[in-house]
Parts: C-alpha cells; structure tokens; sequence
C-alpha cells in the first residue's frame, strides 16, 4: 500500500509538472479579443479615422512577420512595404512560442499608439498571468523575441512622419472664398489631419498616385452640373426624413456613420457621443468573415494585417485628395442658399468634401476582403449591434462597400461625386495592394477596379 501511495503521489507530481510545462496555445479568439479591446479604447479616446488606421496596421505588420516566418504559406512585407528591413530572425531552437510571440508583439506595439494605456493593460496583464502559469519558460522566451520584433517595427514605425504632422501647423479657413470648406455645426471644429498626405504610404508610390479627377465646377447656377448634385442632397435629405426614421436609407446611413466627433447638444450642455470609426467597421467585418471560415490564428492575422494595409493607404489618399480640393460641403451651402434650418441626417465630420472619406476606404477594404475570402461571401454585418443599431445582411464586400458609399449621400454629408469617384478611388488602392504585394504562394488576386 505504501508502494502504490508514493507512485500515486510521484505520477501526480509528474502530471502537474507536464501541464505546467505544455505548450502556450493561441486561438484566433485571443487576436480578436485584443483586436476588439483595442478598437474599444480607440473609442474611448476619439481618434480620428487616419490615426485609427495607423493603430490597426503597426500591430498587424508585426504580428505578421513573426507568423510569416514558420508558415510556408506567407511571405515577409519586408522589401515589399516602404522602408521595412527584415524582423530579428525567430531560432525556433530557443523554445519560443511564434504564435505567443506575435500576440505579444502585436499588443505591446499597441499599447504605445493608445493614449489610455492603463485600461489595455488590465487585458495584458491578465493574459501574461495566464500565459505564464502554463510554461514560464516558453513564456519568458516568446516575449523577448516578441518584444524585440516590436522594437524593429517601431523604430521603422516612427519613420513615417507621423510625429512629423503632429507639430504643423493647424488649418486654415478661407472664409473670403466660397467654395472652400468651412467649420459645420454644431461643434465647428477645425478640420483634421490636413496633413496627412505627408504621412508614409506603405504601398502607394505617392499619395497622389490615385489623384481623381476634380469634382464639378462650382457654380450655384441651377442649371449647372455642381448646383444639380447640391439639390440632390437637399431633395434626398426630405424625402427620406419625411419617410421617418424607419426608413431603409436613414438605417443606412446610420448603420454606416461611424464618426467619432459626434457632438450633443442639450441647452448649454454639449457632449460627444463616441462610435467607432470607418476603419474599425471594416477591421470588424474582417472578424466577421475569418469566424466564419473558421480561420486559424495564421490566416486571421494575414486578414487583419492585409485589410489593415488597405484601410491606411485608402486613408493617405483620400486626405490628399480632401485638402487639395478643399471643397465646402453641402450642409453650409443649403443652409445659406436654400434652408437655414435645414440639418442632414448625419452630423457633418469635420474636414472638407471630396472625396468621400468612407466611400475610398470602403472600395480599398472591400477588395483586399475579396481577394481574401472570394466574391459573393455572404454575411451579417453585427459590427454595429453594440452601439444599438440592427444586423445588416450582404451578399459580398464589394456589395457593402458600395452600401457604406450611397450612405453618405443619405446621410446627407457629401455629393454624388464624392460618392462615385471615391468608391473607385478606394478600389485602385486596393487593386494595386494586390498586384503590388505578394503576401502567399497561392494568393487568387482580384484586381478589380469596378
């Protein structure tokens, strides 16, 4: 009896020395949910849409290289994306975790891009515990390699001006002229980020590379091509309220808002509501899409990081084109020629017209979807159920991304032109992140510039 009491106890010791020594496993739901914290911070502390989309792709990128590394499906970016040299290599003799080491350097990279630190680090701290108490020595190992790889991608990372823009100077408002943007109610803001086109593209050869045409002459003449598309928006903008808030554009156009600089105001009280931005919609049906196809933590982050590579170039052209244009929106001209008391149906963002901001990075997304997971993929967009607002079905990204362009028209925030050419914008950025990058062995690439 003695016997079998000391090989029962030697055999449990045994067993809690192998469970303490396993391998570290990361699912996708461990990306996702970090990937969701940080979009909730982001939330939290009202970014803009161009530096939401620095906060996606830097992690992404880095995450990507470490997995990239021991999966023969994925190539490096390095030489690929603009100025990026090669990660520290992984020596898989070491013990480390590539899986782990990713997770680990796709969050410390995005904790530094977040002002509120302290609530990203309640999720990490929780996850280093876990982590830790499964093999601390695969742990310990995978975050200095992890850790390491993170410091490559930030030194390269801090290259792209972005500190740069963060000391020019602000906007200027030509009020003398009258087609030129100017500040919308209610809070007036100044227009953001006109200097993002300075910003480092990462596939783009420049950022006027897909420099549309221009927008119609402006012109208030009734018979013009300009005054036409500002009527539009007037007649759309009573028509649809007429109809009530139930109707099908106005749950399109709200379903696709995403603007984080929504003002309230309730008598001498204003406040912001908080949304996620366009980029964070689209980051979030890259999640919908990877559960779907049940991905594993490889394939998810090669979604996230590809979507990611879109969304930021989409942004740098588009705001390249917004500052040069630099057109009035519709809302300050219906209220000064048509309807002083007339409001859209969404709050005007603060920044000019053309193109549409949505519309270029829906096109750009929605094709890098494509390519990643085929045409005509069906799915029910959730990403807004938790700011209130219902399910949204669709039978392909492409179909959404023309859906989230035609709401700004009913929203009320941008011409026809902005709309239409700014979905074709996006969809050359994204055309060209196909041909230009060679993320797998076996990519399909659908350039499509429809």
């Amino acid at each position: 009896m003695k016997k079998l009491m000391i090989l029962i106890c030697t055999a449990s010791v045994l067993t809690a020395c192998q469970k303490k020594n396993a391998d570290i496993e990361i699912s996708p739901e461990d990306l996702h949910a970090v990937v969701d914290k940080v979009t909730d911070i982001m939330i939290h502390d009202i970014f803009s849409p161009p530096v939401a989309s620095r906060i996606f792709v830097y992690p992404n990128i880095a995450a990507y290289e470490i997995m990239a590394q021991t999966n023969p499906k994925y190539k490096s970016l390095a030489g690929q994306v603009t100025a990026l040299t090669p990660v520290p290599v992984l020596d898989t003799v070491a013990g480390i975790n590539p899986t782990l080491a990713a997770i680990i350097a796709h969050m410390d990279i995005s904790k530094q891009l977040i002002f509120s630190e302290d609530k990203f680090e309640v999720l990490q701290d929780s996850l280093y515990q876990k982590w830790e108490d499964i093999n601390p020595d695969q742990f310990e190992a995978s975050k200095i390699y992890g850790l390491s790889v993170s410091s490559h991608i930030k030194e390269w990372m801090d290259k792209d001006n972005y500190k740069q823009t963060r000391t020019m100077p602000k906007f200027t408002v030509d009020t003398d002229d009258p087609t030129r943007w100017q500040p919308t109610p209610p809070a007036y803001m100044d227009g953001i980020e006109p200097h993002w086109s300075k910003i480092r593209p990462l596939f783009l050869d420049s950022a006027a590379q897909f420099k549309p045409i221009p927008p119609p002459p402006f012109s208030m003449d009734e018979g013009s091509d300009f005054y036409k598309e500002l009527k539009e928006v007037y007649d759309i903008g009573n028509e649809i309220t007429a109809k009530g808030d139930d109707s099908e554009e106005i749950q399109i156009a709200k379903f696709w808002d995403c603007n984080p600089y929504v003002s309230v105001t309730r008598g001498h009280l204003m406040f912001a509501t908080k949304k996620i931005t366009p980029g964070a919609h689209w980051i979030g049906i890259t999640k919908i899409a990877s559960r779907m196809t049940n991905s594993d933590f490889d394939d998810t982050v090669f979604a996230y990081t590809k979507t990611s590579l879109a969304l930021f170039d989409a942004f740098i052209s588009c705001w390249d084109e917004k500052y040069r244009s630099n057109l009035i929106r519709p809302e300050t001209l219906i209220n000064q020629h048509m309807d002083d008391s007339w409001t859209p149906i969404l709050q005007t963002p603060p920044f000019p017209e053309y193109t549409s901001g949505h519309s270029v990075v829906s096109g750009a997304a929605g094709i890098a979807l494509t390519s990643i997971f085929g045409d005509d993929f069906a799915f029910d967009d959730d990403t807004e159920l938790r700011y209130g607002l219902p399910i949204r079905s669709f039978q392909s990204f492409n179909q959404a991304a023309d859906e989230a362009a035609i709401s700004r028209m009913y929203g009320g925030i941008h011409y026809r032109a902005a709309v239409e050419v700014g979905v074709g914008q996006g969809r050359k950025v994204g055309a060209l992140l196909l041909d230009k990058l060679e993320m797998t062995t076996h990519e399909d690439r659908v350039a499509t510039t429809k």
